[in-house]
């Protein structure tokens, strides 16, 4: 299968994350302060089967992790569950479709034939994975492949992720 990596929609690599220079692009105060410091994040991802697996199986491994579920039970759970996920792949045609994804201090607006937004309030956890960071939402994962980010972005997301994590400790 085809890798396919694109850039920011205008082609610029500035900075799409604020918080290297302390700046807030926005004066008026968001609803999340794990969203605080985040401007605009702009990437577009065509996912593959063997990537999207990937995202699968750690996240699962996860999962099962948390739970404390031993072996073997575990690996059939994350047998079971990655399976899953590459049939619901394939069968949705998810790997012919390129999403477009916006990520600033109010949400994230998906884009791939109809639009998609979801508030801050419905992302329970951003968590880093080998291949990229995984949103967590009250309902499904977003996954999101390093390859799609630039460096600027990369280091934005993680500001988030760790945000993310500072809050969901207290």
């Amino acid at each position: 299968m085809a890798i396919m990596a694109h850039q920011a929609a205008d082609g610029s690599d500035e900075g799409f994350y604020s918080a290297a220079t302390g700046a807030v692009a926005n004066a008026s105060a968001p609803s999340n302060p794990a969203a605080a410091a985040l401007c605009d994040l702009h990437f577009f991802v065509r996912y593959t089967l063997r990537e999207y697996i990937g995202f699968m199986w750690q996240h699962g491994g996860f999962l099962i992790r948390r739970r404390r579920i031993r072996w073997p039970a575990s690996l059939f759970l994350r047998i079971k569950s990655t399976a899953s996920a590459a049939m619901h792949f394939v069968l949705l045609g998810r790997g012919k479709r390129t999403y477009e994804f916006t990520i600033d201090r109010h949400g994230i607006v998906r884009t791939s034939g109809g639009v998609t937004l979801i508030d801050w309030a419905d992302v329970t956890a951003v968590r880093t994975y080998s291949r990229g960071f995984m949103m967590v939402l009250k309902r499904g994962t977003l996954p999101i492949p390093f390859r799609c980010l630039n460096e600027t972005q990369q280091r934005g997301m993680q500001l988030l992720a760790d945000a993310r994590r500072e809050n969901a400790l207290r």
